[in-house]
């Protein structure tokens, strides 16, 4: 009996194992130069600073007629 149960956390370890095994290599990919510019793309990358967020922007500076300052909002009187 003790030779089955040996025999069953085995397979069980054997499973794990094979399941982390196939779950590491699933992250690994080659890509060829050409279709590194195509994933460079700024559409595709994943930060805060999205589509929506540079429109957002750009209205901003054209609304308050300057550029930059990105960090520090505020109303140019001196009132946050």
């Amino acid at each position: 009996m003790k030779q089955l149960e040996i025999s069953v956390v085995r397979r069980a370890l054997a499973g794990v194992f094979a399941a982390a095994l196939l779950l590491a290599s699933a992250g690994c990919a080659t890509v060829r130069p050409e279709q590194r510019a195509i994933l460079a793309d700024p559409t595709m990358q994943f930060d805060e600073k999205s589509a929506d967020r540079a429109a957002l922007e750009h209205a901003l500076d054209n609304r308050e007629g300057s550029t930059g300052g990105g960090s520090v909002r505020g109303g140019g009187c001196g009132c946050n």
